[in-house]
């Protein structure tokens, strides 16, 4: 397993990028798993970051076999060998061109909304996705680029079987990749998390990058001092905070998780500073008994928590906590603490059992947000309820999942934690 999930691949993947930075360049993910990947690429190369979006023209008769692809800007790349092998007529062409230019319309308009396309014409694009695994859908991509007027293609990967330059061929001018296993059985066997991506994120990640670009900077990034270590995050203060949300994610990096990110950036926009960072060095983090100390966790949340006191114009801001499995049991370990002056506690698909010992003595608010398809999960929640003295809810999500992949699901734990934050703050 060479990744924790599409963000850390992203970041290892720009580090292998590096060469292009300072140049004209445009990142192109691919929806949904490449996007989260693309991001960390655009981010690190100071470049713009778009979907790259395309359709496979399937044989009416035989579907997953693809006889072409569009692409925006009417693009349209055919494969004469299959059109003449299976003697689909024109018309049989135009039908299923209407109906996948339809979709092709459709998604342009979710992920972007009012947003015009990246400007391909004459320029470097870097071709992204979360791995390559028969190339068909990299090829199809790479030759829809091209036809828009890419002057030089990169395709980038951060997986891919040891054979993919012979399966892509000469449709990408470079091809870039972290790791080649010679045992390629499917790109999730690489990813420790290999969730599907929901459409919230995909749009989460445009409009954060967007916004990025639009103030001339990158998110803000900071460096934390908590005890013997010191750890990253991400700080963000939207004009007129309410107060700040610091976010606890016990097992791999919180301020690339792209699930926190999206929550984030619900409470930004509901006027609430947000502060991801991770409870763990990259080095801690390798030892997986370390995702599991709740104590050690905790403290490390409360000493941030403290260092937010320090940068100017925070002084007085109202905290909460966000924690989402691991990190959910130290934010209710640290919130135990008769001294912490939390003001409240969100926890999403939490694992509370961790901090059972300290349950009772809790005094923040504290919402409970689990999936209606997380059985498990949902009755150590309930279970945690009761043995709660503060004030608090359980809110469960239906339809979602552990992980909260489904489409709309993590929409509404935004809109949750925000307002419980809000009526606290």
């Amino acid at each position: 397993m060479y990744f924790t999930d599409r963000t850390d691949a992203g970041r290892q993947l720009a580090a292998r990028l590096e060469h292009l930075k300072g140049r004209d360049v445009a990142v192109l993910g691919l929806p949904r798993g490449g996007v989260p990947v693309a991001e960390q690429v655009a981010d690190a190369l100071g470049a713009s970051l778009d979907v790259c979006l395309v359709r496979k023209l399937g044989v009416p008769f035989q579907p997953e076999l693809a006889m072409g692809a569009i692409g925006e800007g009417d693009v349209r790349v055919l494969n004469d060998r299959v059109l003449d092998e299976t003697g689909v007529s024109a018309g049989d062409l135009a039908t299923v061109e209407a109906r996948e230019r339809t979709v092709l319309g459709q998604r342009a308009r979710r992920y972007r909304g009012a947003r015009s396309g990246a400007r391909l014409d004459g320029r470097t694009v870097v071709v992204v996705d979360d791995g390559l695994a028969t190339g068909a859908t990299a090829v199809a991509a790479c030759r829809v680029v091209r036809a828009q007027g890419a002057a030089r293609i990169v395709l980038a990967v951060p997986v891919a079987p040891a054979d993919w330059r012979e399966r892509i061929g000469r449709e990408a001018d470079e091809t870039v990749s972290v790791h080649e296993p010679e045992l390629f059985y499917a790109i999730g066997q690489f990813y420790e998390d290999f969730s599907q991506i929901p459409d919230e994120e995909v749009v989460a990640c445009l409009e954060r990058h967007h916004a990025g670009q639009l103030r001339g900077e990158q998110d803000p990034e900071v460096r934390i001092p908590v005890g013997e270590v010191e750890v990253e995050g991400r700080l963000v203060v939207p004009e007129g905070a309410r107060g700040i949300v610091v976010f606890a994610h016990g097992s791999g990096s919180s301020r690339h998780s792209p699930r926190n990110r999206a929550v984030a950036e619900s409470l930004d926009r509901a006027g609430l500073g947000t502060l991801l960072f991770d409870l763990l060095t990259e080095e801690e983090a390798a030892d997986r008994s370390n995702v599991f100390d709740t104590e050690l966790l905790a403290g490390r949340l409360t000493r941030a928590t403290r260092w937010l006191a320090g940068p100017p114009g925070l002084e007085g801001l109202p905290t909460g906590w966000f924690g989402a499995s691991t990190g959910a049991a130290a934010a209710l370990w640290a919130a135990a603490d008769p001294l912490s002056e939390v003001a409240a506690v969100v926890s999403r698909g939490g694992r509370p059992d961790l901090a059972g010992p300290r349950l009772a003595q809790v005094r923040a608010p504290t919402l409970l947000i689990v999936g209606g398809e997380d059985p498990l999960v949902r009755d150590l929640n309930e279970d945690a309820r009761r043995r709660l003295r503060c004030e608090n809810r359980l809110v469960v999500v239906q339809g979602a999942g552990h992980l909260f992949e489904e489409p709309g699901s993590l929409e509404q734990v935004g809109e949750l934690a925000a307002s419980w934050f809000a009526d606290h703050f």
